[in-house]
């Protein structure tokens, strides 16, 4: 038993400090990064957009949401759950290709033809323009998790290659070794998430991120900041400790675009780990699972557009005030500064 004394610090903990800036205009700011992602076969994949994207989740990672995500060359990160016939309809009606992200679980490591596992190959081979898998579980820790990761590097040398989810550096460098191009950290942020008050596992996610962040780039590999985020000033935040991309679950919620039935004019929003998702999905027959996620129901939000919009201009506001003309050089320009109280509240 050890105890680790040193301060770990969320998103409410911080603010950035401003800086003298030569931005005269929000306009100015360059929110689209160029990435270019190293594989263990030595070839490269480049790819280049606003690097924010959603999770996977039902009602957040859906084919309605990516092509609004699409119009801002964001990403989304599709749930494992549609057909291969869901993503022809998709494909059909417009959807851009090197804005998605295929994803799959790991039930393959235990099934020959485990579903999700199976039509993500499906999709990559008949759209070969499909650029990102993500490999997808809440514990990345597990040894069998980075053999599995090797195991679709091995059958996919080609594309880049997301895995998590971890927060610390140690299972960061495993993963890029394993073969991941991009880790996905964070354990517990989410807002439907309730892996802390079941487990007692977890890390504030700008320590975290920074730790993970600073052993990803050792190796040339990259991060995601995956939870956590409630405001735009968020996101910046999470840019600002070192991730290369930031994924959005709550913040992308209750929209029109979440295709779940409206009842009562409210959305039904709820994690992976779910008495609701078991519902919806099935439960595993092992009879070890814990119920790790909560369900909310709140009224409609309306178009998500509106609020990617929001998002991305409070992006840009925030660049010009610390002196970052990239969305790159947010890191060099971040200065944090801890805070006991973030906003006057007298008002709500």
């Amino acid at each position: 038993m050890r105890v680790d004394t040193e301060i770990k610090l969320d998103y409410s903990d911080v603010l950035l400090q401003p800086k003298r800036s030569t931005i005269s205009s929000r306009r100015s700011v360059n929110l689209e990064r160029e990435f270019t992602f190293r594989h263990w076969d030595e070839s490269a994949q480049t790819w280049a957009g606003t690097p924010i994207m959603s999770s996977n989740m039902d009602g957040v990672g859906t084919f309605s949401m990516a092509m609004v995500l699409q119009e801002f060359n964001m990403l989304t990160t599709i749930r494992k759950q549609y057909t291969f016939n869901n993503w022809k309809e998709a494909v059909d009606k417009g959807l851009r290709l090197n804005n998605v992200i295929v994803s799959t679980g790991t039930n393959a490591m235990w099934e020959d033809n485990a579903e999700d596992y199976t039509t993500a190959k499906a999709v990559l081979t008949e759209w070969p323009e499909v650029k990102f898998i993500c490999i997808d579980v809440a514990n990345g820790y597990q040894q069998n998790f980075s053999d599995f990761v090797k195991r679709v590097r091995d059958d996919f040398p080609d594309k880049i290659l997301i895995a998590g989810n971890v927060i610390t550096a140690e299972m960061t460098e495993q993963l890029c070794i394993s073969g991941a191009d991009i880790v996905k950290c964070g354990i517990g942020p989410g807002s439907v998430c309730t892996t802390r008050e079941q487990t007692g596992v977890g890390m504030p996610q700008v320590s975290g991120v920074m730790e993970c962040a600073d052993a990803a780039h050792g190796l040339g590999g990259h991060v995601i900041a995956d939870g956590g985020c409630t405001v735009p000033g968020d996101i910046t935040k999470a840019f600002g400790a070192g991730a290369d991309f930031v994924m959005l679950g709550g913040m992308l919620a209750f929209y029109d675009e979440c295709e779940t039935e409206l009842i009562d004019g409210k959305y039904e929003f709820y994690g992976m780990s779910s008495d609701r998702a078991k519902e919806v999905h099935g439960a595993r027959k092992d009879g070890y699972t814990s119920t790790e996620g909560k369900r909310v129901i709140i009224e409609s939000r309306g178009p998500v557009r509106s609020t990617i919009k929001n998002i991305l201009g409070g992006l840009r506001s925030a660049c010009t005030m610390i002196g970052a003309r990239r969305i790159k050089d947010i890191p060099k320009c971040a200065t944090f500064v801890m805070v006991n109280n973030q906003q006057n509240q007298i008002y709500g």
